[in-house]
């Protein structure tokens, strides 16, 4: 049986992590057995001991002969970054996939994000907010987010010659064949995607877009982004291009 390895970074999501966890457990992988690697970068809430507390409470349940979990905590917050890169490296599914923490993404995409790599029409996935936006009624936390992850996109595209309508998406899936690709950014935060972004595209490898749903939460929930983000993600964008 293939194994699908999901890798979720979190980091003080106490309160969410429980329902994250749950609703991987239950999403449709098609058929591929779930290797589950949380990545706790250094949580300084209750998120570590709910980890625990759940990893327990799953390896005593009969059904968990269909998954396996693995936790890796942290005693210090390095990025998010540096979270996925841990998960990559302990991963040994055939299929690679990242799951954000944060509530905002549906599992019940996971078999259309599947499916391109199931039938080998590609290595690398990436679940869009944008394509079919109005049909799957998407919005936004705040305009300055939308607008600026458009603009990243639209720069990321202009330099590497790619036709990405979402490439700081939560959803991102990745052939087994590319592993080590996926290890090469030096980047440790947020920028770290774009950094694989382009690691992918100076590869001259295609990338797929499915269309995903997509329910933004906004600061005072604990969305954690900022604009400093954004500009680090555009020196990185630009310094990767620019690198042999």
């Amino acid at each position: 049986m293939k194994t699908l390895s999901i890798i979720i970074p979190v980091y003080n999501e106490e309160k969410l992590i429980a329902r994250t966890i749950q609703g991987v457990m239950s999403a449709d992988s098609c058929g591929l057995m779930k290797e589950i690697i949380i990545i706790d970068d250094g949580s300084t809430d209750g998120t570590q001991n709910t980890i625990k507390i759940l990893k327990s409470k799953f390896q005593s349940n009969p059904k968990s002969a269909n998954f396996k979990i693995i936790c890796i905590l942290k005693e210090k917050n390095q990025g998010k970054g540096a979270a996925l890169k841990a998960g990559f490296k302990m991963a040994t599914g055939d299929i690679l996939m990242v799951q954000d923490a944060d509530g905002e993404y549906n599992v019940k995409d996971y078999p259309q994000l599947l499916l391109p790599l199931l039938n080998g029409r590609s290595k690398v996935v990436y679940g869009s907010r944008n394509v079919k936006r109005k049909i799957f009624h998407n919005k936004y936390s705040y305009l300055i987010f939308y607008l600026g992850g458009l603009l990243l996109t639209w720069m990321i595209n202009v330099l590497y010659g790619l036709k990405l309508t979402d490439q700081p998406t939560g959803y991102k899936l990745f052939s087994k064949k590319i592993k080590h690709l996926l290890l090469q950014p030096r980047e440790n935060r947020f920028s770290y995607e774009v950094a694989l972004t382009a690691t992918l595209a100076k590869q001259g490898i295609p990338f797929v877009e499915v269309p995903i749903h997509y329910k933004p939460r906004t600061l005072a929930e604990g969305k954690k982004i900022n604009w400093l983000d954004f500009i680090k993600s555009v020196v990185v964008a630009v310094k990767y291009r620019l690198s042999s």
